[in-house]
């Protein structure tokens, strides 16, 4: 456990910080996720309505610094190359 007075409230930033990450990440892949199900179903509309809103959570995670700029990119490459494959 940390004596000084910073490093206590360093610690106390990083927990703070590590909930706000964990919170976009999760509504990032829920989004994902949500994309890759309509994608199974085969259902193009809905597809591309939650296409938006994933690639939106994805970016969100990234200005707050939450991801890296390459995950952003394959993620957004493949969500964008399943979508456009579908009939």
């Amino acid at each position: 456990m940390a004596n000084m007075k910073n490093a206590k409230k360093r610690i106390k930033q990083n927990i703070k910080r590590e909930i706000e990450n964990n919170n976009y990440e999760a509504s990032m892949k829920t989004a994902i996720k949500n994309v890759e199900k309509a994608v199974k179903t085969n259902d193009k509309e809905t597809a591309t309505a939650k296409l938006s809103v994933a690639i939106k959570a994805i970016d969100k995670a990234k200005s707050k610094g939450a991801i890296k700029a390459n995950n952003v990119s394959r993620n957004k490459s493949r969500l964008m190359k399943k979508v456009n494959e579908m009939e």
